[in-house]
């Protein structure tokens, strides 16, 4: 006899907040990114006992804190191999990392390109305010060059990582980009993100008011999205604008250029496709705009399938156990511990 799935209880937000005191800075971008999110997981038909958030160390990294269910604050860039193993042994859970662009590009940026390049089934946040904010304002892997910080005080001569161009390079199969000035876009796009089987990563753009105000205002303050966000919707035109009057073209060398609708005509636009395989289109989106001043894409660059490595590793070590004689995991194990070298 069959027995029957038990259902997902109903939540609401208040059910996925912790008793615990919110505290970053007031007017900080990561309280609409929690609220966001505790909004939303309630509708996602999952449960708090089975879902983990691990963090690495940053302003972001306090996050497992305010939500109401398993977490970690683990230690600095080490969330997505900790979240690995989790992922890897625990394929029951839903595990998100959580983690800021100093956390997660400079010394978790091996650890990070390693969890994407594997497809680990993990949704990986990347809250980026281009500034180290927890220690007080230090240029960070996504400050712009010349930016003047008290560890740069002549100005940063360092080119800054484009966080979507290296989760692509990595190879990650979903690849997307939201802001933290818009609830619903943040929703969706974490709800996708979390629907992906296999490695989801997800750039924030996230203002630090106190070490980095106005970072992006440029492109997400209200009056400018219109013409400065360019929304990336599957199977469509690519075009922005209050009247979609401007529009992305592909030249014959594959370069991307920004054109007015009226001059090139609607046929001539690049047609959004996140479900090509190779990753070389949603790599010229996202190096479209230099920083976020200029009109920057918006949405899912790339959501492919692929082998999951946890699935993977999982058939592997089956085989391995019915396995008998020579390479085998119970001979292994028991193996003794020296050899000899001729």
């Amino acid at each position: 006899m069959t027995e029957l799935a038990v259902p997902v209880p109903v939540t609401t937000k208040k059910d996925w907040s912790s008793d615990q005191e919110v505290r970053w800075c007031p007017g900080c971008g990561d309280y609409s990114i929690l609220t966001a999110m505790q909004m939303l997981m309630p509708e996602l038909g999952v449960r708090r006992e089975n879902t983990v958030f691990v963090s690495g160390i940053g302003c972001a990294a306090r996050f497992p804190y305010y939500m109401s269910t398993y977490g970690m604050h683990s230690i600095h860039g080490r969330a997505p191999a900790i979240a690995t193993g989790l992922a890897v042994t625990r394929p029951d859970l839903d595990v998100w990392v959580v983690s800021g662009d100093g956390d997660a590009l400079s010394i978790g940026g091996n650890h990070l390109i390693h969890a994407l390049r594997r497809n680990v089934n993990l949704t990986i946040l990347l809250f980026n305010n281009q500034i180290y904010g927890l220690t007080k304002g230090q240029y960070s892997p996504t400050s712009e060059t010349g930016k003047v910080t008290k560890s740069t005080p002549f100005g940063s001569l360092e080119t800054p990582f484009n966080p979507i161009s290296v989760a692509l390079g990595a190879e990650a199969s979903f690849v997307a980009r939201t802001h933290d000035m818009d609830r619903k876009h943040m929703q969706e796009t974490f709800r996708r993100a979390h629907d992906h089987v296999g490695a989801a990563f997800v750039e924030i753009y996230q203002n630090c008011n106190v070490f980095n105000d106005g970072a992006f205002a440029d492109i997400t303050a209200k009056d400018n999205r219109a013409d400065m966000l360019i929304p990336l919707v599957h199977g469509e035109p690519i075009r922005f604008g209050a009247e979609g009057e401007h529009g992305v073209v592909s030249d014959p060398d594959g370069q991307l250029r920004i054109v007015e609708v009226a001059e090139v005509g609607e046929s001539a636009l690049l047609v959004h496709d996140e479900r090509h395989d190779d990753p070389g289109l949603a790599f010229h989106l996202s190096r479209l705009a230099r920083g976020p001043h200029e009109p920057t894409p918006i949405g899912v660059f790339r959501s492919v399938e692929r082998p999951e490595y946890g699935q993977g590793m999982s058939r592997q070590l089956l085989a391995a156990q019915e396995r008998k004689g020579p390479g085998s995991i119970a001979d292994l194990l028991r193996s003794g511990g020296t050899w000899t070298v001729d």
